[in-house]
C-alpha cells in the first residue's frame, strides 16, 4: 500500500481490487444501502460513546476509524461506478464552502 494516498489512488486501488476480485462493481442501488448500513454503525457507535443510547448487553465497542473507512470505500465505489474523479469534486466542494462560509465563523 503505498504511504500516501491521494483520492485519485484511493479510487485506483478500490477499482483494482474490484476487478482483482472478478465480481464486479454491485448495482448502484445495492452500493447506496450498503453505504447507508455503514452510516448507520457509525451513528450507532458515536450515539454510544457520546451516551445518547447504549448498546446492548454483549454490544461489543466498535473502531471508528475502520467505520469511517467503510464508508470512504462505498462512497469511492459509487464514485468509480458512475466515473467521477472524487478528487477534482472534492477541490470544487472546498471552494464552494469557502465561498459560502468564509465569514460565517468570524462573526
Amino acid at each position: 500500500m503505498p504511504a500516501s494516498l491521494t483520492l485519485t489512488k484511493i479510487q485506483r486501488m478500490v477499482d483494482n481490487w474490484i476487478k482483482s476480485i472478478g465480481g464486479g462493481y454491485w448495482p448502484p442501488l445495492s452500493m447506496l444501502a450498503a453505504l447507508m448500513e455503514e452510516i448507520g454503525e457509525l451513528a450507532r457507535e458515536i450515539n454510544a460513546r457520546e451516551g445518547f443510547k447504549r448498546k446492548k448487553r454483549g454490544e461489543v465497542e466498535i473502531d471508528i476509524g475502520m467505520e469511517l473507512a467503510d464508508i470512504v470505500f462505498a462512497v469511492v465505489c459509487i464514485a468509480n461506478y458512475y466515473g467521477i474523479d472524487l478528487e477534482e469534486y472534492f477541490r470544487r466542494i472546498i471552494e464552494k464552502y469557502t465561498e459560502r462560509d468564509f465569514y460565517r465563523w468570524r462573526r
